[in-house]
């Protein structure tokens, strides 16, 4: 034992020994030189070389496969692991445009496909197949998009490979699973009204783009129940076809052999093209300017105050940019915005404030101000909020709030290209939204053009009080008269009018009043 203390001490005294003589930590305190150059004295006084960042290209990631689905890879050998995305122009939105289809059996198909089962195996077989090897594996369908994905080991590749497009192309939709999806679906809806974001989220929606639109429509239990195996399997074999697929290949691998690997996978399966409008409708409402309320016992209101917000047509649209950083400078921003300053740091209204700006790729996007505050103070940091957005229409914004805005968006753009597979998949998503092969090379130099007064123009051009849509989740008596200080009221908003949205049955979605 003794023998081990006089190692620990004769151990210790080195590293103090080495400390000292450190020309590092000695400099720290001492701006000594290390190697010829000068140590800092403090952090503040660090330098950087700038960043020198090449965008990849598209061209140099981009294959093809015989029957035409294009493929994207990127090579990374750090590990011996593969991802692979698939993605489909199909969605939701197929059940608006397709009479034949019922309300929910797009995204119940895409839940299904992975979850119940594949190419004869039973559904506990095939989960217990892909956990063998230690693979993940997923499908889903969205509003606009569907898609697959698969990680994987690069040693187990070729059976993931075979469970993946076994999932893919033979999924069994097993009747266990689509019971058990169904009384998860139920159960979940039991709980819309439980929480009031869920409810604004719902209410904002309708508001929107009204309750027809697939991308505000929502189940109900009647919906649900009414999807059959019969409905996912005719949806699955008419949509899940590689006519709308992309391809997106990142890891361990050699673009040769995973796209033999492909082919022979995708050797024999039909690639007639399906039927599928595109773009997707866009909503045929237009938004009433006023301010809605649903009652909620909660002590806080909850609140979003917008209207619409623009769809991109151009993507070299310089006001698509200025857009960006004026909803940075407003509430975008974080800390730095001036939403955050005034409703949550100077006034203390809100725990959490800010803004979206929405830039849709098929229809308008939408223009929010949010926030959570007391009763009694919803009216006041709404004022504030209209406020602060007349005032970035109206006043010069400083060269510092710009700054700060572009260098959060710059500064941070590699990070977009900062592995393999966000290499793959972002330039498979240009393919499938139409974005142009130069967009991310002029990315920085368009976001860095913007001027103050840029975010001045697009602030009074896009912005416009007179359109504000207030909806409000809370207490209404309480929130109405305002705060006892007499600083604003709901009384200030279209001379006082409102409207009470109905909370609704979560099951039925029907008035409960």
């Amino acid at each position: 034992m003794k023998q081990y203390k006089s190692i620990t001490m004769i151990l210790a005294v080195a590293v103090l020994v080495a400390t000292m003589a450190s020309p590092a930590l000695a400099g720290k305190k001492t701006g000594k030189k290390r190697g010829g150059d000068a140590i800092p004295a403090h952090p503040s006084d660090l330098k950087y070389p700038d960043l020198k960042f090449t965008v990849p290209e598209a061209k140099d990631y981009r294959h093809q496969l015989s029957n035409g689905i294009p493929v994207y890879i990127a090579e990374d050998h750090a590990f011996p692991l593969v991802d692979i995305s698939i993605t489909l122009r199909i969605g939701s939105f197929v059940e608006q445009t397709d009479d034949g289809l019922k309300q929910g059996v797009a995204p119940f198909t895409g839940s299904l496909m992975r979850q119940g089962g594949a190419g004869g195996k039973t559904a506990e077989e095939f989960d217990e197949a892909v956990d063998f090897l230690g693979t993940t594996m997923g499908s889903y369908t969205g509003g606009t998009q569907a898609g697959a994905s698969m990680n994987s080991t690069t040693m187990v590749l070729g059976e993931s490979l075979d469970l993946f497009f076994d999932m893919l192309k033979n999924p069994a939709f097993e009747q266990a699973r689509i019971d058990i999806r169904k009384a998860e679906l139920l159960e979940n809806m039991k709980q819309r009204n439980d929480d009031a974001q869920n409810i604004a989220g719902r209410e904002w929606n309708w508001l929107m783009r009204g309750e027809k639109h697939f991308s505000s429509r929502v189940s109900t239990a009647d919906s649900v129940n009414a999807i059959t195996r019969d409905d996912l399997v005719s949806f699955h074999r008419k949509y899940w076809t590689p006519s709308t697929m992309m391809i997106a290949v990142s890891g361990d691998v050699k673009p040769e052999e995973i796209l033999k690997d492909l082919e022979a996978r995708f050797e024999g399966w039909d690639t007639v093209q399906v039927d599928v409008p595109w773009p997707p409708p866009a909503p045929a409402f237009t938004p009433k300017p006023g301010v809605y309320h649903v009652e909620k016992d909660i002590p806080q209101g909850r609140v979003r105050i917008g209207h619409l917000g623009v769809q991109r047509t151009d993507w070299a649209d310089p006001d698509l940019f200025a857009l960006q950083i004026m909803n940075d400078v407003l509430g975008g921003g974080g800390f730095t915005s001036r939403l955050v300053k005034r409703i949550r740091s100077d006034e203390g209204l809100a725990y959490s404030a800010g803004s979206r700006f929405g830039i849709g790729e098929y229809w308008p996007g939408t223009f929010m101000m949010l926030y959570q505050s007391k009763s009694e103070t919803v009216a006041y940091a709404a004022q504030i909020a209209v406020q602060e957005m007349k005032r970035i229409m109206n006043e010069p914004v400083s060269e510092s709030e710009v700054e700060t805005a572009k260098a959060s968006f710059v500064d941070t753009f590699p990070g977009r290209f900062d592995s393999a597979q966000a290499v793959a998949g972002t330039f498979m998503d240009d393919e499938f939204m139409g974005r142009p092969a130069d967009y991310w090379q002029k990315y920085q130099e368009r976001m860095g053009a913007v001027t103050a007064e840029d975010v001045r123009r697009v602030a009074k051009k896009y912005l416009d009080p007179e359109k504000l849509v207030f909806l409000i989740v809370g207490q209404w008596d309480d929130i109405k008269p305002g705060d006892s200080d007499g600083r604003a009221s709901m009384k200030e908003f279209f001379d006082g009018a409102a409207t009470e949205l109905p909370l609704r049955d979560p099951l039925t979605l029907k008035s409960m009043q």
